[in-house]
């Protein structure tokens, strides 16, 4: 049964959302790149499904239009093809990367990163978006349970349908702070899996308690 949520979790961004598309279509392989020029993905146009580049881009113009904020998105493989002597000198290096790609960035923004091999999921705010934005909140609800969930999906759909989950999610947040309606953000699907994510973990902690909690009375049991 877990498994199978988890899967419905990684289908739910780019099957109900991007209905231009036959639903036979699966995101286990993502599609030819094809030619969109999107001001809002910075990088990632060859390992993110087209599907969800085109959503985001129709998403974050029209909250650019509606309230003058950007959302962007740097996905990458692997941000350097270098090796690391210890955990440290990586965080140091991804802080120094991510440091750098804000540099050109005109506030207000909201910037999503991800590096697959490096394991590494961020996003960067603005000053005056960081209380607005709820970041622990969006990144552990929408985006980290379908990157880190366990079935035959490729890692760059997982990372495709968690970025269109999340970035869906920054946006309408974004909006009903300014009071507008962004009618193409994604409703229902990214708060479905958030609200599947958190029953599974609470399921998964519940049997564990119980679990151990059976181990010390049989145990206490077996000591009289």
């Amino acid at each position: 049964m877990k498994s199978s949520l988890k899967n419905i979790g990684v289908l739910f961004a780019l099957l109900f959302t991007v209905t231009a598309y036959s639903t036979a279509e699966t995101n286990q392989s993502i599609p030819q790149t094809i030619n969109i020029d999107s001001k809002f993905v910075l990088e990632g146009k060859n390992s993110i499904d087209p599907r969800a580049i085109k959503k985001i881009d129709t998403m974050g113009k029209e909250l650019f239009v509606k309230t003058g904020v950007n959302v962007y998105v740097y996905a990458s493989n692997r941000y350097a093809d270098k090796n690391f002597s210890d955990t440290k000198s990586k965080i140091e290096f991804i802080k120094s990367f991510e440091s750098n790609l804000r540099k050109d960035l005109k506030d207000p923004y909201v910037l999503l990163t991800v590096s697959l091999q490096d394991k590494h999921i961020n996003m960067l705010l603005s000053d005056e978006l960081k209380n607005v934005v709820e970041k622990d909140s969006i990144l552990n609800g929408y985006i980290v349970p379908l990157l880190a969930s366990h079935d035959k999906n490729s890692p760059e759909a997982k990372m495709s349908a968690g970025l269109l989950n999340g970035y869906s999610a920054v946006v309408e947040s974004i909006g009903k702070s300014k009071g507008v309606k962004v009618d193409s953000v994604i409703h229902g699907s990214g708060r479905t899996f958030a609200i599947i994510w958190k029953i599974i973990m609470y399921l998964i902690v519940g049997l564990g308690l119980l679990a151990y909690f059976y181990a010390l009375w049989k145990d206490k049991r077996k000591n009289k």
